[in-house]
């Protein structure tokens, strides 16, 4: 309205009309003069000053429909953007065959008995999928990450460990052991790595369980990571101790796995590749799309770790405050804390100074570590402070 009122008051000490269009004061553009003559005569558009533009205004979704997603903070639909996550159990093993995890919104790996990883792959936007897996057995600490997104948990059974946290009430999962018709099977590496399962399936199962498509109140923080806007990216510069990133090599603490992310300045993202004990190195592929699997932000939490009995079954504490990590993006690294201090609230993720880290628009990959494991990072070992 003040600028307005300035340049009303400047046309009628010169008998000149301004008009222009409304920036930012970083975007400024100069008026431009046009004399009143009867040749040129006022119209409704030169008399109307153009709106401001607001920082909501450079947040206009690139069509009609669109919302942004609350996991990854890309344009999704916006029946995407509201309808709950589905988290899936997914094998990492030699024989596991990866169909629909280049789509993965968030992508979790953690170790499992005998130095193994397991995945979870958390989809906002699953309802097309005509093929996701494979599918294998329940850890119950991945429940707990699961519960956080308010996701509908998928899985094929699991050792009795879970029985406590699947049985309770307001754990909304999908058992492809208990309701058959949430999975098929169909030909693969193995007889046992050959379960898959479908949006149309997942959708059968949640009409069969009664579980809303919609979030439920109360289950999940509305605001879960935090984002840096499309315009001013976080490209960790504003650290003095932010560390150069190419390579982010997992294998010291994936021993069998041996994953490792590689950045690509072209694409901004980091490139996982990941080979099994006597392979060789390769990219880690989405066997749905052929599409190697990237993300835009790594993050790293070492945790408290116990191993539960001579089978090598593990525990790990996923609810804990200030415990240590690390997050990557744009090629760089900083230290964090990490802190999870409810059942279903949000893993949040601290700078050095205490702040809330924001993440970049896009994938995100959680790498959960032992306490006392390393990586490294471009040849240089790393372990928890």
């Amino acid at each position: 309205m003040k600028r307005l009122q300035v340049l009303f008051l400047a046309a009628l000490s010169s008998s000149l009309l301004l008009f222009g269009c409304g920036k930012d004061a970083d975007d400024t553009v100069s008026p431009v003069v046009k004399p009143l003559t009867e040749e040129q005569p006022q119209t409704q558009e030169e008399t109307e000053a153009p709106a401001e533009e607001t920082e909501e205004d450079t947040d206009t979704p690139p069509a009609e429909g669109m919302a942004r997603s609350r996991i990854t903070n890309e344009w999704v639909s916006e029946d995407a953007a509201n309808t709950r996550p589905i988290a899936i159990m997914i094998p990492n093993s030699k024989t596991a065959s990866h169909y629909g995890l280049s789509q993965a919104s968030v992508l979790y790996e953690c170790n499992v008995e005998g130095s193994m990883t397991r995945l979870m792959a958390v989809f906002d936007d699953w309802k097309n999928f005509e093929k996701l897996g494979n599918i294998r057995s329940c850890r119950d600490y991945y429940v707990y990450w699961a519960f956080e997104w308010d996701a509908i948990y998928i899985h094929f059974g699991g050792p009795f460990y879970i029985d406590e946290i699947i049985g309770r009430k307001d754990t909304q999962n999908i058992n492809c052991i208990s309701y058959g018709n949430a999975s098929f099977r169909e030909t693969a590496k193995n007889s046992t790595d050959n379960a898959f399962t479908s949006g149309s399936k997942i959708i059968d199962a949640m009409n069969y369980y009664n579980y809303p498509l919609e979030y439920r109140d109360g289950y999940a923080d509305k605001q879960h990571y935090l984002f840096s806007s499309d315009q001013e990216p976080n490209t960790l510069e504003q650290y003095s101790d932010a560390i150069t990133a190419d390579k982010v090599d997992m294998s010291p603490a994936y021993p069998v796995t041996n994953c490792y992310f590689v950045y690509n300045e072209g694409t901004g993202l980091y490139e996982r590749f990941q080979h099994l004990s006597g392979d060789s190195d390769g990219p880690h592929i989405d066997l749905a799309n052929n599409e190697q699997l990237a993300f835009k932000n790594i993050l790293i939490q070492n945790t408290y770790h116990e191993v539960r009995d001579q089978k090598g079954y593990l525990a790990f504490q996923c609810h804990d405050t200030t415990r240590d990590g690390w997050f990557f993006t744009n090629g760089r690294g900083i230290h964090v804390t990490w802190e999870k201090t409810s059942d279903y609230g949000a893993t949040r993720y601290y700078d050095d100074a205490g702040n809330e880290i924001k993440l970049n628009t896009g994938k995100t990959m959680v790498c959960i570590l032992e306490d006392g494991d390393t990586f490294i990072v471009d040849g240089k070992s790393i372990s928890s402070k």
